[in-house]
């Protein structure tokens, strides 16, 4: 392997950008962040503040201006903004790595795979939840045979936010992709589809309770898999008592885990990926193995959304495998937009 950094440009940095992708970047070896674009005059004093060493853009029209002077670009911008930043990127001749969800519609998902094809760039999607300790554990368990034959994968996301928040996350304009079908449901969909194979048919039922907003708060997403295996989604933000994160049922054994993965939490709080112990749960939180009847805790694998970027630069030097393949988020948005047409239906849509 090459020693040579890859400079990175990072577009966004609101929460996205300055909590989940540059403390990861910058203390991943092998990248440097060299660029962040913002308009955001606050946004901009922050970034500036805490990487001194980037150059502060306006706008992305800048980056690929400078684009001989980068080695890939990160989308951390509004989802509306993903598809148009992505195509100018690889357009730039620039590799792109794309916040989730990839596009709001499966059709410019594949067009932006194709034009990376025909521009022979990387394209990845940064599904960090892929890297979760509690699904890292849960995959491992059912890879490993405890669980014997999956029946069913239940997964939630659910928060207590009464009060709405604002911005664009909660516009009903269909092209922000705002609401928590696509926010939180590209992680579960993208989670169960890894876990359990495509999906065959969905059936979702899809909620706005609260006052105020006009986008969806409150889903819940059915998914029949081949070989028959069922996922049972949940997101809300109107959860006073969440359930369970996870509950994996096989015809063996069960395995149940409450709480959230702590690596959200540890990076909006400052915290950096090179700590001693990042990732790990707290023991009190662990989860436990069902075998009839009697439960046995199981250790929470660390979490590790580190290995998205390490991923990237073994892809980008060494011609690996993107750390994440884009027709795998292809999938998941089309279980999205199957979900909507069920909503909307109140029917089961079946998938090709």
């Amino acid at each position: 392997m090459s020693d040579t950094t890859l400079r990175v440009g990072l577009v966004g940095y609101g929460t996205a950008g300055a909590a989940f992708h540059a403390p990861l970047i910058s203390t991943t070896p092998g990248l440097a962040l060299s660029a962040i674009v913002t308009a955001n005059p606050e946004r901009r004093r922050a970034a500036a503040e805490a990487y001194p060493g980037a150059t502060l853009l306006a706008a992305a029209e800048e980056l690929w201006a400078a684009a001989g002077e980068l080695d890939v670009v990160v989308v951390a911008s509004p989802n509306r903004t993903h598809a148009p930043l992505a195509r100018a990127a690889l357009e730039a001749g620039l590799p792109v790595v794309v916040d989730k969800p990839l596009t709001a519609t499966a059709a410019e998902g594949e067009a932006l795979v194709r034009l990376a094809a025909e521009r022979g760039l990387l394209l990845s999607v940064y599904q960090n939840r892929r890297w979760d300790g509690d699904f890292l554990t849960a995959r491992r368990l059912v890879e490993s045979g405890a669980l014997g034959r999956v029946l069913r994968f239940e997964s939630r996301f659910e928060r207590w936010r009464p009060v709405p928040k604002g911005g664009w996350r909660e516009s009903a304009d269909p092209a922000e992709a705002g609401g928590l079908l696509y926010d939180l449901g590209s992680h579960l969909v993208d989670q169960a589809l890894q876990l359990l194979g495509p999906a065959t048919e969905v059936y979702a039922e899809v909620h706005t309770r609260r006052a105020g907003i006009e986008v969806d708060d409150d889903v819940f997403v059915a998914l029949r898999h081949e070989g028959d295996a069922r996922s049972h989604l949940w997101m809300s933000a109107l959860a006073a008592s969440p359930g369970p994160r996870l509950r994996v049922l096989g015809d063996r054994a069960a395995y149940t885990k409450h709480g959230m993965d702590v690596q959200e939490d540890a990076l909006r709080a400052g915290r950096l990926p090179t700590e001693p112990g990042w990732g790990e749960d707290d023991p009190a939180r662990h989860g436990v193995l069902t075998v009839d009847g009697q439960d046995q805790p199981v250790a929470t694998e660390a979490g590790a959304y580190q290995r998205f970027y390490e991923g990237l630069v073994l892809a980008l030097r060494d011609g690996a495998p993107p750390p994440v393949d884009p027709a795998g988020s292809i999938a998941t948005l089309a279980v999205l937009e199957a979900a909507r047409r069920s909503a909307d239906d109140r029917q089961v849509v079946k998938l090709a």
